[in-house]
């Protein structure tokens, strides 16, 4: 079969020729119909995620949507190894799967799932985000960003913020939700300033997608200015920025802020996969978009280097017209 092929670590993938997976008991054949270059995908593929194993060669590709060997259209979660999901077919274990709906399209669903459940997972099964908190959205002009101002006002949010460095995408932040909007292109004691003015409001939880100097300075101005022994859930998602700060112990000592993560290891893997359902889902009555940029397969090597700040690469394999079993009816 036709795939993307990780052949060494931090290399872009190539197009080529795979072995055919074999279905077994319990794991079944899928027929992708689009996988999303996430940057957790990028991570992973390139060695330096957590949760890679580094095993060459590999297809990448950690989520997608496809159609099951029943021919129902389903979003599905990591692909049995090496078979990643940027390929014709992969190998899905029965319970990473499910059926997506009928009026969500499947570039839309790929797209959308990871990015997605970063934030409703962050926002459920971390923070417990009650209806009328106030939500901070730290790095919000990407596409998962994006997604976390759709997902917080759509789980109960009565107020939120978002920061982010492309200030010319703040109008559709707004339309999209977001109550107020903070630039991070302003000086240190500017954007420290702007921070504690929200935090002497309230703000109950925090996601932050970049971490490096703009968490620092949140950090700060959450212990400085956030109400005496109030809580403020500090949920740190991705690191854009960067992958270290400076974290001063007095911050802690002299606040109630609550630092944690959220992502693969610190959420059991079902409840990961019952807030990308909760994504999808919600996605057709709730009205969430995300721009895509769907590309062939076979242009994957060209569409890796490319940046999708504001939207997502979706790779779509071209038609299969030959099944690697036998045991999933070809299209048409």
């Amino acid at each position: 079969m036709k795939a993307a092929i990780v052949v060494e670590a931090g290399k872009a993938p190539i197009y080529g020729d795979f072995r055919d997976p074999v279905p077994a008991p319990g794991k079944s054949l899928i027929r992708v119909t689009a996988s999303a270059i996430s940057h957790v995908t990028k991570s992973r593929a390139s060695g330096v995620h957590y949760s890679s194993d580094g095993a060459l060669p590999f297809i990448p590709g950690i989520d997608g949507t496809g159609i099951g060997e029943n021919g129902q259209r389903v979003y599905f979660l990591l692909p049995e190894k090496p078979y990643g999901a940027m390929a014709e077919f992969c190998i899905v274990d029965d319970r990473h799967q499910f059926a997506i709906p009928e009026s969500l399209n499947e570039v839309s669903a790929a797209a959308m799932a990871i990015p997605g459940m970063s934030s409703w997972a962050a926002l459920v099964e971390r923070a417990n985000l009650r209806r009328g908190e106030t939500v901070l959205i730290n790095g919000a002009t990407g596409a998962s960003g994006r997604l976390a101002v759709q997902i917080a006002k759509h789980l109960g949010a009565e107020k939120v913020i978002a920061t982010g460095r492309q200030t010319h995408s703040f109008d559709d932040l707004r339309r999209l939700g977001a109550d107020v909007t903070i630039p991070l292109i302003q000086d240190r004691d500017a954007l420290e300033k702007a921070f504690k003015d929200e935090f002497q409001q309230g703000v109950d939880i925090v996601l932050d997608y970049l971490w490096g100097m703009s968490a620092e300075t949140l950090v700060i101005a959450a212990a400085k200015a956030g109400p005496e022994g109030v809580p403020i859930r500090y949920v740190q998602i991705g690191s854009m920025s960067g992958t270290n700060i400076n974290l001063p112990s007095a911050a802690l000592r002299s606040s109630a802020l609550q630092l944690m993560g959220s992502g693969i290891g610190s959420i059991p893997f079902p409840r990961l996969l019952r807030a990308i359902r909760g994504v999808l889902e919600a996605a057709p009555s709730a009205g969430f978009t995300i721009a895509t940029q769907p590309v062939p397969l076979a242009d994957v090597t060209k569409a890796w280097a490319a940046g999708d700040a504001d939207s997502r690469i979706v790779l779509l394999p071209a038609v299969a017209t030959v099944v690697p079993t036998g045991t999933l009816n070809p299209p048409g």
